[in-house]
């Protein structure tokens, strides 16, 4: 009785609140649901604060008393290697393995050729790999394992 029909599909609003609510427990910022040929998607808007919670962390506060010099030159390559960083094509959760306790796919400055699995992103319980998209080094990671992750936040780089 509470299904309302809108474009020829039946729409659940009291299952539409509960994937919305899904949302927010999660932390996600969309989530999509198929069942036959109905398929049910709900996003919302990060606010900008989303993006402003993980540009800091490289800036790292421990290194700003060792000596004025050293907090200056690593801010200017951190910056740098996000924009040269491979980043997350979509929401999920970042593993560096393929399970656990296995050693991680690749560590920072070892060689990857052009396709090789870097780390897998688990979303809506499928394991997405993401690979290297050129050969070279290794030269940073910017997740961390179990880490989730929203689209378009930096994940590696390789150089």
């Amino acid at each position: 009785m509470g299904d309302h029909k809108e474009h020829g599909i039946n729409i659940d609003p009291a299952f539409v609140r509960a994937l919305a609510e899904l949302l927010d427990d999660t932390q996600l910022s969309e989530i999509e649901v198929e069942d036959g040929h109905r398929k049910v998607r709900v996003a919302r808007t990060l606010t900008a604060a989303a993006p402003v919670a993980y540009a800091p962390a490289p800036v790292a506060a421990p290194t700003a008393p060792a000596a004025a010099p050293a907090t200056a030159a690593p801010a200017a390559p951190a910056v740098d290697s996000f924009a040269d960083a491979v980043k997350s094509p979509m929401v999920g959760t970042v593993y560096l393995a393929p399970e656990p306790g296995a050693p991680n796919f690749a560590a920072v400055g070892s060689s990857v050729k052009e396709g090789d699995t870097i780390l897998i992103i688990e979303a809506m319980k499928v394991m997405n790999p993401i690979t290297a998209p050129a050969a070279g080094t290794l030269k940073a990671v910017h997740v961390e394992n179990s880490q989730p992750v929203e689209y378009d936040q930096p994940l590696f780089t390789i150089g």
